[in-house]
C-alpha cells in the first residue's frame, strides 16, 4: 500500500513455506489456517453460519480450505472494537502494516454487510468503524491512513521525512479520492442494509460534509489548495512533482487525485476510476445525508458535485479503443493528454463495476475492462503460472490475485470464472491466502503473506458464486 509494501516480500522464508505446506496441508486434510478459537481478534455467529453454509457447497477440498482461511480473515486477525464516548469503536489494521486506511478498511469488511443485521455484535463493528472513520476523516481529510491512538504520530518509518502537513493520529498522508469515497460508500451500505441511524450523527454528519468540500477543493477551480506532498524516495511514484502538488492541469471540473489505490503517484492528475467512484458514492452519500439526517442541504450539495463531475467525465475522459469505439481514459490531465492503462487496485478501470461505478452490462464499461485485460494495458501480464493485471508498484511481471478477482467478477460466462477459480486455487504458494502479488510465472514468489482485502474479496468472490452459480463449485476446479 504505501512503497515499503515493496520491502513485505516472502523472500526465501516464503519460498520455503510454499514449499512444505502444500504437503502438510494435504496432510491434514487442508486444516485450517485460522488464528485458534481464543486467539480471533472478533467472532460472529452469522459469519461462522455463512462460512458452513458456503463452504458445503464447494466440492474442491484446496478450494474450500482457502475459503475458510480468506473470508474470515479480517475478522480473525485485523479488527479492535471498543468504545469512544460511549459510542462503538473498531480499528481495522490492513494486514502486515500496523495502520488503518480508510480504503482497505471498508472493503475489508464489505464481504460481510449482507450478514449485518443478523448479529448484534456485527452490527455494532460496522457502527463503530463507521465513526471511527468520521474522526478520522476530522483528523485530516487528505489521509489515507490512521494510527489506532488519534494522538500519536506516525511509526510507519517511511512516512517520518515526508514533506507534508503531518498530523498527530495520521499514519501516512498521500492523498487519493477513494480514501473519502470509500466511507461514502461503507455508510450507505449499512444505511440501506438496517436502516440503522445510531452510527449518523452530527460527528459523521460533518465528516462527510467535510469528504465533499475536500472533493470540491481538488477540483482545483480558485487554486491548488492546501495539499502537497514530497518524499525523499528512489521510486519517483512516492512523491510529487512541481513543489509537491503534482503535474499541471487544466481546471475543467475533475477532482485530482494525487496518488492512485496503489498509493502509487499519478501520472496525470485526473484519475478517472476514482472520479466515477467519487460520483456513485456523492450519491450514496447523499441518500444516507436525506433519509437517514433529514438534511436536505448536504444532500444537494453532494449531488450537484456528482452531476458536475458526471458530465465533465463525459465530455473529456472517453478515448479512441482503436476498433472504431470509445473506453474509458484511466487518467487525463485535462490539456487532451491521456493514458490507458489499468492497475489491479481498486478503484480501477476493471473494477469500476464490483463498486457500483458502472454497470456491469453498460457496453461502455465492458468495452473498457476488455481492453484492460489485454496486451493494450502495459501491466497486463500472462505467465505459466496465471494472467492478470499487476501495476506500477511492486513491478513488471507481478501479477495482483485482486485483478483475477475482479475479473472473475465482472465474467458472465462460467469458463472465465472457472479459469479464474483455477489461477487463485493455484497460486496461493502454498498458504491458503491472497497474497498483494504473485510471479507470472513463479507463484512461491509472492509479496505480503498478510493483506485482508484481497482475502476479503476472495471470500466475496466465493460468496457470490455459490449464491449466484452454485454448479461451478460443486465440481473440483
Amino acid at each position: 500500500m504505501t512503497f515499503r509494501r515493496r520491502d513485505i516480500m516472502a523472500g526465501a522464508g516464503a519460498l520455503a513455506l510454499a514449499g512444505s505446506l502444500p504437503a502438510a496441508a494435504r496432510a491434514a486434510g487442508f486444516a485450517s489456517k485460522r488464528p485458534a478459537p481464543a486467539d480471533r481478534k472478533f467472532t460472529s455467529s452469522a459469519i461462522e453460519a455463512e462460512i458452513a453454509r458456503v463452504k458445503a457447497r464447494i466440492a474442491d477440498p484446496e478450494l474450500a480450505w482457502m475459503f475458510e482461511n480468506c473470508y474470515p480473515n479480517t475478522l480473525d486477525t485485523t479488527v479492535d472494537v471498543g468504545t469512544v464516548d460511549g459510542k462503538p469503536d473498531t480499528f481495522v489494521l490492513t494486514g502486515d502494516i500496523h495502520a488503518m486506511w480508510l480504503r482497505d478498511s471498508s472493503a475489508q469488511v464489505q464481504p460481510y454487510i449482507h450478514l449485518v443485521d443478523r448479529d448484534p455484535r456485527l452490527k455494532r463493528l460496522f457502527q463503530g468503524l463507521i465513526q471511527r472513520q468520521a474522526r478520522c476523516i476530522l483528523i485530516d481529510p487528505y489521509a489515507n491512513a490512521f494510527m489506532k491512538d488519534p494522538s500519536a504520530m506516525s511509526n510507519l518509518d517511511w512516512s517520518q521525512k515526508d514533506k507534508t502537513d503531518m498530523k498527530p493520529g495520521v499514519a501516512e498522508r498521500k492523498w487519493e479520492i477513494d480514501s473519502l469515497a470509500y466511507t461514502m460508500r461503507l455508510a450507505h451500505g449499512y444505511w440501506t442494509r438496517t436502516r440503522d441511524k445510531t452510527p449518523f450523527d452530527d460527528t459523521w454528519s460533518r465528516a462527510a460534509q467535510l469528504a465533499v468540500a475536500t472533493f470540491r477543493v481538488q477540483q482545483r477551480k480558485q487554486g491548488p489548495g492546501p495539499y502537497h506532498f514530497q518524499r525523499e524516495a528512489l521510486n519517483p511514484t512516492d512523491t510529487l512533482m512541481l513543489g509537491g502538488y503534482g503535474r499541471p492541469t487544466k481546471k475543467i471540473g475533475l477532482i485530482h487525485s494525487m496518488f492512485r489505490p496503489s498509493d502509487d503517484a499519478c501520472l496525470y492528475p485526473f484519475l478517472i476510476p476514482s472520479n466515477l467512484f467519487a460520483v456513485s458514492v456523492l450519491r450514496k452519500v447523499a441518500q444516507v445525508h436525506r433519509e437517514a439526517r433529514g438534511d436536505t442541504a448536504a444532500a444537494a450539495d453532494a449531488e450537484a458535485l456528482a452531476n458536475e463531475v458526471e458530465g465533465v467525465l463525459k465530455q473529456y475522459a472517453l478515448i479512441p479503443d482503436g476498433n472504431g469505439g470509445q473506453v474509458w481514459a484511466y487518467e487525463i490531465d485535462g490539456f487532451g493528454n491521456w493514458v490507458f492503462m489499468d492497475d489491479a487496485n481498486v478503484p480501477s478501470l476493471s473494477g469500476l463495476a464490483i463498486i457500483d461505478a458502472a454497470d456491469r452490462n453498460d457496453p461502455l464499461f465492458k468495452r473498457t475492462a476488455a481492453l484492460a485485460w489485454s496486451d493494450r494495458n502495459p501491466y497486463f501480464f500472462k505467465g505459466k503460472a496465471a494472467e492478470g493485471i499487476g501495476g506500477p508498484h511492486i513491478g513488471l511481471d507481478m501479477i495482483w490475485p485482486m485483478s483475477i478477482i475482479t475479473h472473475a467478477m465482472n465474467a458472465e460466462d462460467d469458463a472465465t470464472v472457472r479459469q479464474c477459480l483455477h489461477w487463485l486455487k493455484t497460486t496461493h504458494g502454498g498458504t491458503g491466502f491472497m497474497h498483494e502479488s504473485f510471479n507470472k510465472d513463479d507463484p512461491s514468489n509472492f509479496t505480503r503473506s498478510w493483506f485482508a482485502w484481497a482475502n476479503a474479496l476472495f471470500g466475496q468472490l466465493i460468496v457470490e458464486i455459490a449464491d449466484k452459480k452454485p454448479a461451478l463449485l460443486a465440481q473440483t476446479i
